[in-house]
């Protein structure tokens, strides 16, 4: 009788550390879920900001006339206010046979938004060329 009742204690042990694994276990899995999440929430923002980027681009590249010297925008993303700021000026620029070309125009765009009270900025600069 008394060896039955030490192989249900030793039963019973088993079982809560059994159950005390799987608890930690569904512990870190939760957590492995909400930094998954977080990431993901992340990505997305900074792919909407590429976006804008790239949006804006297309349309200085695609406008005939010169780009405006400075210009700034808020774009409303979903994940906050997005200020895109836009700048450019004239650049002469030498081919390899050291002739310079001009109406070339470099343009700078600035995205600058807050993320979790923290500012956070990306930046894209590109040419146009225009024919004057």
């Amino acid at each position: 009788m008394r060896r039955n009742r030490k192989i249900l204690g030793f039963a019973l042990y088993e079982v809560l550390l059994g159950l005390t694994i799987f608890v930690v276990g569904i512990f870190a899995l939760g957590r492995a879920v909400e930094n998954c999440l977080n990431a993901s929430e992340l990505s997305e923002e900074e792919n909407r900001v590429r976006l804008l980027l790239s949006n804006r681009m297309a349309e200085v590249q695609a406008t005939p006339q010169v780009p405006d010297a400075s210009k700034e925008d808020k774009i409303d993303t979903g994940y906050g206010i997005v200020r895109l700021i836009q700048s450019s000026e004239p650049k002469e620029l030498q081919n390899a046979d050291d002739t310079v070309v001009g109406g070339i125009t470099a343009v700078t765009l600035r995205a600058e938004w807050t993320r979790g009270g923290i500012r956070q900025n990306k930046q894209l600069v590109f040419y146009v060329y225009r024919a004057g």
